[in-house]
């Protein structure tokens, strides 16, 4: 997608944040080109361009031109590994050093709000090795990344049945305590499967907190189990990445994909690769899934760790990969990396409505089909403040072919 506009969108110099933020000129993707006014965190009003100046109080807002972009609510990442995340080039065992996971975790959720994530879930081993530690960190970077990301953590025990499964429990209480909002893990690694759900839902059930559990999906009778145990739990329960989903027989996965939906399980897929807890075994059947009525989220999965080592955590190459391979419309796939993700995360849904939070997305283009296919330039607005630019120029060199097909061509020009 050649960018044609001159000036990638700049905060006009001397307001203050106080009186509100004002996006002038943005694209919806009903084709309306709106001014959007921002105040207290949230959308106080779309009108039409050029028809909102001031902010409720009458003080005139902070203005930021968005000609040429088009605004859309901000993606989500449901199924982030910040503990693990950009050790993909590391010499020797992956380090569990409490400094060095913070800043991973820190940096690899910057990455990610840069591409426009706003909310990230992240999933954090306890237990074995690294204890406790790794959460501690990784709640250290969610509190160092208040006011520009919102970062949850997921306790992920390795085994909860048995002998070994007591001191699991026991470090899993402690992680709840210490902070994880979300109890998880990979139940196809224990030795009982099914006491491993178990365990998890009474202790998640206990103190309300909801559940993310990795599986690979492969096994229907385990699926039904799961499906079966999970629709009691009213915080709700997600799974992914399902992969091995999509290789069960025709009926089977139906049948699956039925027992998830009355359920209320919501399915996070991983259409840029897997991560290193399940086997990577392609993506989810997403649309059987949605057809039976499953909620189904798209994440992110590894970023640049050895389960993917060139994994770019970018939400919306999620979505267009869910409209180009697996044959989603661009808006759902896009819903899927925003609307579907936030709800996966228990968080209010956004539109670019008055009222809705102001958690935004801005991206050079005119559709959503052409965002997704080359997404570059973006400005990302959490709480209703700006919080991450990426402005990208195009150019090219002076020939007669491209003078002579006036071809679009952007240039370097001042911010304003």
């Amino acid at each position: 997608m050649p960018d044609s506009q001159p000036q990638p969108p700049r905060s006009s110099p001397g307001q203050s944040d106080t009186a509100g933020l004002l996006l002038c000129g943005a694209r919806l993707t009903d084709g309306r080109t709106v001014d959007v006014r921002l105040g207290g965190g949230r959308i106080e009003a779309v009108g039409t361009a050029g028809s909102l100046t001031t902010g409720a109080s009458g003080v005139l807002a902070a203005k930021v031109d968005l000609d040429g972009y088009l605004l859309l609510p901000a993606p989500a990442e449901p199924h982030a590994h910040g503990d693990t995340a950009l050790t993909a080039d590391g010499d020797g065992p992956l380090t569990y050093d409490a400094q060095e996971i913070q800043r991973r975790a820190t940096e690899a959720a910057l990455l990610q709000l840069g591409h426009g994530a706003t909310a990230l879930r992240s999933h954090v081993h306890v237990g074995d090795v690294q204890g406790l530690d790794a959460l501690a960190a990784v709640l250290q970077a969610r509190r160092s990344l208040r006011g520009l990301a919102e970062l949850t953590a997921v306790a992920m025990p390795r085994v909860l049945t048995g002998v070994a499964g007591a001191d699991g429990l026991a470090m899993l209480r402690d992680a709840v305590k210490m902070g994880a909002s979300v109890l998880g893990g990979c139940p196809d690694a224990d030795p009982d499967p099914t006491g491993y759900v178990e365990a998890i839902l009474e202790l998640a059930s206990e103190h309300g907190c909801p559940v993310d559990l990795h599986t690979d999906g492969d096994d229907p009778a385990r699926l039904a189990r799961l499906a079966a145990m999970a629709g009691g739990l009213r915080a709700g329960v997600t799974l992914g990445p399902c992969g091995g989903l999509g290789l069960l027989p025709a009926g089977s996965a139906s049948r699956a994909a039925d027992q998830l939906a009355a359920a209320g399980v919501t399915v996070v897929c991983l259409p840029q690769g897997g991560c290193g807890a399940v086997q990577r075994r392609g993506t989810a059947p997403v649309r059987l899934l949605r057809a039976a009525g499953v909620r189904v989220a798209a994440g992110s999965g590894a970023l640049r760790d050895v389960a993917n080592p060139v994994g770019r955590g970018d939400p919306l190459e999620a979505a267009y990969l869910l409209a180009s391979r697996y044959g989603l419309r661009p808006g759902d796939a896009y819903g899927a990396v925003s609307c579907a993700a936030r709800a996966a995360l228990g968080l209010p849904e956004v539109r670019v409505e008055a009222g809705f939070p102001a958690e935004l997305l801005a991206v050079r283009g005119d559709r959503l089909a052409g965002a997704l296919s080359l997404a570059y330039s973006r400005l990302v607005v959490h709480r209703g403040h700006v919080v991450a630019r990426t402005s990208a120029v195009r150019e090219y060199c002076n020939s007669a072919a491209v003078a002579g097909l006036e071809l679009p061509r952007q240039g370097r020009g001042q911010p304003s």
